[in-house]
């Protein structure tokens, strides 16, 4: 199975892939130099350059497990409920979780969904009862909120940043605007009351983009020199404000043309979009050949590899050979390289088969990041008879939408 994102790949933990995205890293310097560099020399004085930076690290350290212990919750919740999770990723607005296809039900939307938040909340209040538990005796009397920070030891200090800000991040993500967590709570809440997961789906992402307007008008604002409550005032923190409520607004209508899109292809069968009897290419020929011949003679960027020895019975596919592995290949190697080196062997390739849906075989499109698939006859004993291409399904979509409102593919899913 080939990736689902890109980004750093971190491992896998409980059959889940985890992948960084490289935006993280403002994320994480931007917790370190703010804490390094300003809240914690600020309120120990007395730490060395060498504490302060490393306990700044640490505390950003442990910020990032806290997302992927929310994320991780969505992906066993959602696997239990029988959804297929296949990859975490973090970001710069948190994380996702990739999953092939949606929640069966109200009550699967609302556990999985319903969870994340749950987590960040618990991780926030054991770390400031923890935190609070480890200020020295008498720090209570200084006057600040959990106890004075100057009293507090290295661990203590950074239990009393993380653990206030997950309880933050457990409430924001509770705001009911789609596709937050908080959105999907009320997305199947009201699926459960109309019993029409479209019209749902409507509603909260419409719910969801008004979210995100306000707070692009809340960041404006402030940006302005007003004061919001609880976000404050400011260029940058408005400027911050702004930003994710455009995300939010983007993300909600994103999600809203997705669910549409499967909607318009749930019914679809492969059969009807595949380009059938593709052509095919030996596996013997160089990549030269295949550049010239076809590459260059053809608009495909992908064919199916056969064994000529053997007869040009497509039933023999070896694999399949792209524009994308042709340029892994030194222009001077290309004359003495030969297909069957670079192909990717059937063995390795997701396939579609012709019964199948054209939302799922776009499902297995985004999940894989590529832009073909062969589609094999299991019936047949494996009989490879077209090649379903993401072009042929914008295609189908673009005329389903006659007056422009063309839909755009979604490269993947998430919680």
């Amino acid at each position: 199975m080939g990736s689902t994102t890109r980004g750093l790949r971190l491992g896998r933990i409980a059959g889940v892939e985890v992948r960084l995205d490289w935006s993280l890293l403002i994320v994480f310097w931007l917790i370190v130099m703010s804490l390094g560099g300003g809240l914690f020399p600020a309120r120990h004085p007395d730490w060395s350059p060498l504490l302060i930076w490393g306990m700044a690290g640490l505390a950003a350290v442990l910020f990032l497990a806290s997302i992927l212990a929310h994320e991780l919750s969505h992906a066993v919740v959602g696997r239990a409920q029988g959804i297929e999770v296949v990859g975490i990723t973090l970001f710069i607005f948190g994380g996702m979780a990739h999953m092939r296809g949606e929640p069966r039900s109200p009550r699967a939307e609302l556990l999985m969904a319903g969870v994340g938040p749950v987590t960040s909340l618990v991780i926030g209040v054991i770390a400031t009862v923890w935190g609070s538990y480890l200020v020295a005796p008498g720090a209570l009397d200084a006057g600040e909120p959990l106890g004075a920070f100057q009293a507090a030891s290295p661990l203590a200090t950074v239990l009393l940043w993380l653990g206030p800000l997950n309880i933050m991040l457990g409430v924001f993500n509770l705001i009911p605007g789609f596709p937050l967590d908080g959105g999907r709570v009320l997305r199947a809440a009201l699926w459960a009351t109309t019993r029409d997961y479209t019209k749902a789906t409507r509603w909260a992402a419409g719910i969801g983009q008004a979210v995100g307007l306000l707070f692009i008008l809340a960041g404006v604002t402030m940006m302005l020199g007003a004061r919001i409550p609880f976000l404050g005032r400011g260029l940058v923190s408005g400027l911050w404000i702004a930003f994710i409520g455009w995300f939010l607004k983007s993300a909600a209508a994103a999600s809203y043309s997705q669910v549409m899109i499967s909607d318009l292809l749930d019914d679809v069968p492969v059969s009807r979009l595949m380009k059938r009897q593709p052509v095919t290419v030996d596996a013997g020929v160089s990549v030269a050949q295949l550049v010239d011949g076809y590459l260059m003679a053809t608009a495909e960027r992908a064919f199916p590899v056969v064994d000529a020895a053997q007869g040009a019975d497509v039933n023999r596919w070896l694999g399949i050979v792209t524009m994308e592995d042709v340029r892994k290949v030194p222009r001077d190697l290309w004359q003495t390289t030969r297909v069957s080196d670079i192909m990717t062997s059937a063995r390795e390739v997701a396939v579609a088969s012709p019964d199948e849906t054209a939302a799922g075989a776009l499902q297995k499109l985004a999940a894989r990041d590529v832009e073909q698939l062969p589609v094999v006859d299991g019936a047949d004993g494996g009989r490879l008879v077209g090649l379903i291409r993401r072009l042929d399904i914008m295609r189908w979509l673009e005329l389903q939408q006659p007056r422009g409102g063309g839909a755009r593919v979604p490269r993947e899913r998430h919680a």
